[in-house]
């Protein structure tokens, strides 16, 4: 009780936009809250925490013989897309260049206005990859560019991401995602921000579901996923997704030298002695795993901008507060005999 009476101090003293957070070690429930009038029901815009969601689609594709290889070029996919005269570096990006996001892009910042107003996100995004930057290179796109892949996915399983996602991942854990929202205009899309309880897929005018944010979950499902790569892709006995594809993922393929972090497939590699890892959104939304610790730590968050670092809060509050939790429990229950 004195741990959960002082983590939830911090939290309100200095993460006041948490809505809701869950606890998982050993696969059994150790802490589970939810703050600002939000309950188990509530679902929350985990933004970029959806890249994740994609690498976890993508590697079930594999699985399933619909792509290949992430060796493939990323244009394999779309035979009908005409590269400009000139434009080599395009041809030769591959789904892992995209996957570790070492993919370069024409833009200097992300032309979003130009973008959003488009009908089609992945065409937009196959218009800016490329250019003069080299293959290799980090360069983190939050939005714009991630769209390719769930263009891939289309393409390779000819379903839309969120069937393919509902009929492989989310029935299977019993997560529920209601169908796509789609902006008709700017405002629409600028008042959904500020929406709660939000439900659904964000998708483009053509149907294809955001990879780069967009899509909404409960705290529940987040540790869910979470859960399955801690179990190395099985869910209830089944394996959901290959523990190979789990294991490349979320070990170091690129380096954000800003921000001192590795990244494997769309996760962000925490610590690779403990093979920790994370999917991480804006505004402070997080599926954290840490293998050898089996400690899975979900926390799903409203949108401010700059929120605190919840790296900081799992590593330095929750870790330690619950990696012991029953030792703590038996040493205080013996003191008390």
């Amino acid at each position: 009780m004195l741990l959960k009476t002082k983590l939830e101090k911090i939290i309100n003293s200095s993460y006041g936009n948490i809505g809701g957070m869950i606890v998982l070690k050993d696969g059994k429930t150790l802490y589970e809250n939810y703050f600002k009038e939000s309950s188990a029901a509530s679902t929350f815009h985990v933004f970029s925490v959806t890249k994740s969601i994609i690498s976890i689609l993508i590697g079930i594709a594999i699985d399933k013989g619909y792509i290949k290889s992430i060796n493939q070029k990323a244009l394999d996919f779309f035979p009908d897309y005409s590269v400009k005269r000139g434009e080599k570096t395009i041809q030769k990006v591959t789904l892992k260049d995209m996957l570790t996001m070492t993919a370069p892009y024409k833009y200097k910042s992300e032309p979003y206005t130009e973008y959003f107003a488009s009908d089609n996100w992945v065409n937009s995004a196959l218009d800016l990859l490329g250019g003069k930057g080299k293959i290799g290179e980090f360069r983190y796109t939050p939005l714009i560019g991630p769209d390719i892949l769930s263009g891939i996915l289309v393409k390779a399983t000819g379903q839309s991401v969120l069937n393919f996602a509902t009929k492989y991942l989310f029935s299977p854990l019993n997560i529920h995602v209601e169908g796509n929202i789609v902006f008709r205009n700017e405002e629409e899309q600028l008042a959904w921000y500020k929406e709660k309880n939000v439900k659904g897929w964000v998708a483009d005018r053509a149907g294809v579901n955001a990879a780069g944010w967009g899509l909404n979950l409960t705290p529940a499902d987040m540790a869910k996923i979470g859960q399955l790569c801690l179990n190395e892709g099985i869910w209830d006995g089944k394996q959901i997704i290959s523990p190979a594809w789990i294991n490349e993922s979320t070990k170091e393929h690129s380096r954000c030298n800003q921000w001192k972090l590795s990244y494997g497939y769309l996760w962000w590699i925490i610590d690779d002695k403990e093979h920790a890892y994370a999917a991480m959104g804006d505004g402070g939304n997080v599926i954290y795993v840490n293998a050898k610790k089996k400690m899975i730590v979900a926390i799903a968050s409203f949108f401010v901008p700059k929120a605190k670092d919840r790296l900081k809060l799992i590593k330095k509050y929750i870790e330690p507060a619950f990696e012991d939790c029953e030792g703590t429990m038996l040493r205080h229950i013996k003191k008390n005999l």
